[in-house]
């Protein structure tokens, strides 16, 4: 017997207490009374531009043992919401996994951001009472249903307004999951018979999803290698459960997961339309110019903008030859979150305000004025930009650029030029200002539009699933199907 075999076996075993506790009737009571999710959420947060993040709230696992001694589940949850999770996955499988419908439940009420219930779904029952936990989604495991259950659960799933995660392993599961009406469609890299690993899995099912289904990669994934890999491959969200679960900064963890991928820089953010802009489309960083500009922002005008921010996006403070209590005082008060010298500071000044401040210091260089020899004089900058001159617009040569550590790049990049801009070797962020504007304004299709094809840089497998048109019913919250009554 499998693994699989024994978890299913004592799932089996636990929805059968559980039913006889609640019964069925008395739990599609319970589900019916608790509101659909409006719009499937978890699908549309995977549909996302770019690589969505499911991240994972888990404490133990057969093949791991126990992974989180120390585990405040809402407070992980609550971490992953401030990271920039698209999604949480949130175990309830007991035996082997130490989950618990309860943490379910509670994290689903905790956060805003949409949950799957993550366990070896065998019996309807569970899809009902998932819809009574609160979650918006629902994993379905293709090895552990024959193909008329998995019709009829993916189904239910939609009827109760939830996504079903259809997880597969192999060629011939996935054209299972397909035929059944998948529209996300996992492949764990994980083989659920043996626990062995080959994120190979992915790539090599990849080809055989069609663009309109969402793709999400399942286990193995804990390095910035992995998922741009991925990423190429034309993965569209990553399921990560132990390699978070392992770092004691749950953020910074999923910030290194993401450090592979392309990257912008909207900056120069001016009014609260602006931070509402950025929010909509969110970068990789934005910007507040505490140097003359017209886009010059006031240390107080900074700190009203700054709390409006989602929390994931990390202000730049851009300063040009300044006053470095300035820049000390603006750190200390959490106002930026990184510094970036525009003037002719020297390599001792970067090493001491990053030592004093303990930000990342992005160091520019003016390649008109200072020449690409420059680049060598900053060893202590812990990123270069790469512009023309300060704040002009202007492009320069980027093919002089020499190989050097990764780099910002500045300089006239606007929507007609990203793609070539992101393409320059070593480079690790886009920097956009005046190219995200109308008539000397932030554009919000204009940040839209960058972000996109920032996201979407680098895609050389599968096209994007992009955006689904949900159907009358769908938006309703139901999904009739063949043969069964609409749940209302």
């Amino acid at each position: 017997m499998t693994i699989l075999d024994q978890i299913a076996s004592a799932t089996r075993t636990r929805v059968a207490e559980e039913h006889a506790l609640v019964p069925l009737d008395a739990m599609r009571r319970r589900a019916l009374a608790t509101p659909a999710p409006a719009g499937f959420p978890f699908e549309r947060a995977l549909r996302a531009d770019g690589m969505s993040f499911i991240c994972e709230v888990k404490r133990a696992s057969p093949s791991k043992g126990l992974i989180a001694p120390d585990f405040p589940y809402l407070d992980i949850a609550r971490d992953y919401e401030r990271a920039g999770a698209a999604a949480v996955s949130v175990l309830t499988e007991p035996s082997y996994f130490q989950g618990s419908s309860e943490h379910l439940e509670q994290i689903a009420a905790a956060i805003s951001i949409p949950v799957l219930r993550k366990d070896f779904v065998i019996s309807e029952y569970q899809i009902w009472q998932a819809r009574a936990l609160g979650a918006a989604a629902v994993l379905l495991i293709v090895a552990l249903l024959p193909d008329a259950e998995l019709r009829s659960h993916l189904a239910l799933a939609h009827e109760l307004g939830l996504t079903a995660l259809v997880e597969v392993h192999d060629e011939a599961e996935t054209r299972r999951a397909l035929d059944a009406g998948a529209r996300v469609l996992g492949v764990n890299n994980r083989d659920l018979h043996t626990f062995e690993v080959q994120i190979s899995t992915t790539e090599r099912i990849a080809p055989l999803v069609p663009p309109d289904v969402v793709l999400v990669a399942e286990s193995g994934v804990s390095e910035a290698a992995t998922v741009a890999h991925l990423h190429a491959a034309g993965v569209d969200a990553i399921l990560v459960g132990e390699a978070l679960m392992r770092a004691p900064d749950k953020a910074s963890a999923l910030a290194t997961l993401k450090s592979g991928l392309p990257k912008i820089k909207i900056c120069g953010l001016v009014t609260r339309d602006d931070v509402e802009a950025v929010n909509a489309t969110p970068p990789d960083f934005t910007g507040f110019i505490f140097a003359p500009s017209r886009r010059r922002l006031t240390p107080d005008r900074a700190a009203e903008l700054r709390p409006g921010l989602r929390s994931f996006i990390p202000p730049v403070g851009v300063f040009v030859d300044q006053d470095p209590g300035l820049v000390e005082d603006l750190a200390a008060a959490g106002v930026i979150d990184l510094i970036q010298l525009h003037g002719h500071e020297t390599n001792a000044e970067v090493a001491s305000l990053k030592e004093r401040t303990g930000l990342p210091v992005i160091k520019a260089v003016r390649i008109a004025e200072d020449g690409i020899g420059a680049v060598t004089r900053y060893p202590a900058a812990d990123f270069l930009l790469l512009d023309s001159t300060a704040g002009s617009g202007q492009v320069f040569d980027w093919a002089s650029i020499p190989p050097i550590t990764p780099f910002f790049l500045a300089g006239g990049i606007g929507p007609g030029a990203i793609e070539a801009a992101l393409a320059v070797p070593g480079v690790f962020a886009v920097d956009v200002s005046s190219g995200a504007e109308t008539d000397g304004r932030k554009d919000p299709a204009l940040i839209a539009l960058l972000v996109r094809r920032t996201r979407l840089f680098g895609r050389n497998g599968r096209p994007s699933a992009g955006p689904r048109r949900p159907t009358a019913d769908e938006t309703a919250g139901s999904r009739p199907h063949p043969g069964r009554k609409p749940v209302t």
